[in-house]
């Protein structure tokens, strides 16, 4: 997996606009959730789908920007979480153990 980090807030506006030219997809990791571990662990192992850039947010480090996420594209916030967005919007996300790659990809596919 090619982790793009989030380490900034402005960061959440560049993907927003990136996301009107090809899915962006924001996956919100904490270092201290097992749940979480095995979530990111699940990426690791898979082959990430062309044509969308997938973020890293350290929860730990920078609850600022998930809050910034989370009003931006208008979603409660959890951990773990994955967000798909398409044309400036959340268009899926899901958390915990329902955090499963072959539905991101039908997200980016289908929406």
């Amino acid at each position: 997996m090619n982790w793009i980090e989030i380490s900034d807030v402005e960061v959440v506006e560049s993907i927003k606009n990136k996301s009107f030219q090809q899915p962006q997809v924001i996956f919100k990791h904490s270092t201290r959730c097992s749940i979480s571990s095995v979530a990111k662990s699940r990426f690791d192992k898979t082959n990430q789908p062309s044509g969308v850039d997938f973020y890293y947010l350290d929860l730990i480090k920078h609850r600022n920007i998930s809050s910034s996420i989370a009003e931006a594209f208008q979603v409660h916030h959890e951990s773990p979480q994955v967000l798909v967005i398409k044309n400036g919007e959340c268009v899926y996300d899901e958390s915990h153990y329902g955090i499963n790659m072959d539905e991101i990809t039908e997200q980016i596919v289908t929406t």
